[in-house]
C-alpha cells in the first residue's frame, strides 16, 4: 500500500491540488480567493500532464549516434506546458486588473455584497 503510494505521489499530490482548487473556486466568496483557487487548479493540471509524460529510464531527445534506439521523452507536452503557464500568468493578471477595477467600484470582493448592489 505504502509502496503503491509512493510510486504515484506526483498523480496523489495532483488530486490533492485539483480539489483545495476547485474547493477555492466553487465554496469561497472572496474573489481574491477565487482566483488563487483557479492558479492552484492550473498548477494541477499542469504537473497532471509533466507527470504523465515522464518515463522510467527515458533520455531527451537528441540526435546522437550513439543513442540509437533509445527510449526517449516525448518533449509535446512539456513545450504545451509552457504555453499553458504563459496563459495562466495572463488569466491571472486580467482577473486580478478586474478585481482592482470591482474594489473601486464596490469596495468590496465579496461576491455576495457585490451581487447584493448590482441588483439595486
Amino acid at each position: 500500500m505504502v509502496d503503491e503510494i509512493a510510486d504515484r505521489f506526483s498523480y496523489w499530490l495532483t488530486t490533492l491540488l485539483l480539489v483545495i482548487g476547485l474547493y477555492g473556486m466553487i465554496k469561497k466568496r472572496n474573489l481574491m480567493k477565487k482566483v488563487i483557487g483557479a492558479s492552484i487548479f492550473q498548477v494541477a493540471i499542469i504537473l497532471f500532464f509533466i507527470s504523465g509524460s515522464l518515463r522510467e529510464g527515458a533520455t531527451v531527445p537528441i540526435l546522437d549516434e550513439n543513442l540509437s534506439g533509445a527510449n526517449y521523452i516525448n518533449p509535446l507536452p512539456h513545450a504545451l506546458m509552457l504555453t499553458a503557464i504563459v496563459v495562466s500568468v495572463a488569466i491571472s493578471g486580467v482577473a486580478l486588473a478586474f478585481m482592482v477595477r470591482i474594489y473601486r467600484e464596490f469596495h468590496t470582493l465579496d461576491e455576495n455584497e457585490i451581487l447584493e448592489r448590482v441588483q439595486e
